[in-house]
């Protein structure tokens, strides 16, 4: 009787540890506690700032990690600041609180180069040069929502950052912004947020495709979310995972992401909606060198304003299958 006694005991108290350290969990995957490394407002009593959509990227070289991403005051003051700058910080390991902080990665220059915000990096590693793609806003000013760009900016040593002379790579509205890039076979499939219509409408994920990173084809819409609007929606910060013949695409709808998946990478539906992952804005999905995985979060709505990041647990039976994120 005692042992069956220690049994139950043993059960519960394994339950409720479960429950206590995930944060979401399905079929397809878990998420754990989030735990925040990084905060712009650490320290800052007089003019905290925050840290918003962002990209992580590997240094292999130097064994290191770094995150790119708009940075700007808490109290947003879109005429003064509408997010002009790209933060940047790294790391030994992923869980260093905090992160050395480096100088802004790049800052908007409207005057020389018609860039009136600098939004959601997104970050690829190719043939030794980084290629980080930036909504740039629109060359008419933050205010022309219907025709923002999309840039392009090269760099050997992520320190260091060249304009792409053919820059914008395209415009697109509203606020077209959020740039993902995934590698599929033997083209890279960019994805983003936009509208159906340049001035408002169906949210919608967007994409264009490239076989070589800087010339990119017509314009095609993966997803439409019934939702109508503008600004903000169900469909911001796309990040899309491939696991064997999956494609999971997350999606930023305010405080949470969705998840859908799809078997093709240019066609996801709303039916395709698998999960909802609370407490979460502008994820991104990191891989270490151990095939960990962890899902990262940021932004205003996150309750600290800072950088934070969780295990994830894959649970869809596709861990010997081959991956879009390889370290």
């Amino acid at each position: 009787m005692k042992k069956k006694l220690l049994a139950v005991f043993l059960f519960s108290a394994t339950t409720m540890l479960c429950a206590q350290t995930l944060q979401t969990s399905n079929k397809y995957f878990e998420v754990g506690n989030f735990k925040e490394v990084h905060n712009p407002a650490w320290g800052v009593t007089d003019d905290p700032w925050c840290i918003n959509d962002h990209t992580f990227i590997y240094d292999k070289k130097k064994k290191k990690w770094h995150v790119i991403g708009i940075t700007h005051a808490r109290k947003m003051d879109y005429i003064k600041d509408p997010g002009l700058n790209l933060l940047h910080i790294s790391a030994d390991s992923l869980f260093q609180t905090p992160w050395e902080v480096h100088p802004h990665a790049l800052t908007a220059d409207f005057k020389k180069y018609k860039e009136s915000v600098l939004w959601a990096p997104h970050c690829v590693h190719h043939k030794g040069k980084y290629y980080l793609y930036v909504c740039a806003g629109s060359q008419s000013g933050a205010h022309v929502h219907d025709s923002y760009q999309m840039n392009l900016y090269i760099s050997k040593n992520l320190k260091d950052w060249e304009r792409y002379k053919q820059n914008p790579l395209f415009v697109d509205g509203f606020d077209a912004r959020d740039p993902m890039i995934i590698r599929d076979g033997n083209q890279w499939i960019m994805y983003y947020t936009a509208n159906s219509t340049p001035m408002g409408g169906n949210h919608v994920i967007a994409a264009y495709v490239s076989k070589d990173l800087l010339h990119w084809s017509d314009r095609t819409i993966v997803f439409v979310h019934s939702r109508k609007g503008t600004f903000g929606g169900p469909t911001e910060s796309p990040f899309v995972v491939r696991r064997g013949d999956k494609y999971y695409m997350f999606l930023c709808d305010g405080g949470h992401t969705d998840v859908y998946v799809s078997n093709d990478p240019l066609q996801f539906e709303q039916a395709d909606l698998i999960a909802e992952i609370n407490d979460c804005r502008a994820s991104e999905l990191i891989r270490d060198k151990a095939g960990n995985y962890y899902i990262s979060s940021a932004g205003w709505f996150n309750g600290t304003y800072g950088l934070k990041i969780a295990p994830f647990i894959w649970k869809d039976g596709l861990e010997n299958e081959t991956s879009s994120l390889n370290f």
